[in-house]
């Protein structure tokens, strides 16, 4: 059993930071790659950024310089530092854990990702 338990959203002023917190329980989180995503109001969820096993990263163009995601092995803790919030961030953002990455994969690809927290609410007011 995998669960996957999202922390740290709130409300905050456009510019301001918030970071977000992912603690994942049931298997060796070492194993995964991780990634985060977002979902707002009357729209389908899109990818925020991705960390490797190795720690390597990718992000979205539009969090891009804004956004930083990290892990902590030794914490089984996933993180999202989100800066310059704008109003356009608010959203229900959710992490998603990844066994393998399977060949033609992306890590933008949901479809790719085995388990997925509730997610917590980020709302940016301008």
């Amino acid at each position: 059993q995998v669960q996957l338990v999202e922390s740290g959203g709130g409300l905050v002023q456009a510019g301001g930071s918030l970071r977000l917190s992912c603690v994942v329980s049931g298997r060796t989180f070492s194993d995964y790659n991780m990634g985060w995503f977002r979902q707002a109001p009357g729209k389908g969820r899109e990818f925020v950024a991705a960390i490797r096993r190795s720690g390597s990263n990718t992000y979205a163009d539009s969090v891009e310089g804004r956004f930083t995601i990290s892990r902590d092995n030794a914490k089984d803790t996933v993180y999202l530092q989100m800066n310059s919030l704008k109003p356009e961030d608010t959203a229900v953002y959710s992490c998603a854990a990844q066994r393998r990455l399977r060949a033609g994969g992306r890590f933008d690809m949901e479809g790719t990702y085995d388990y997925w927290g509730q997610g917590t609410q980020v709302t940016v007011s301008s």
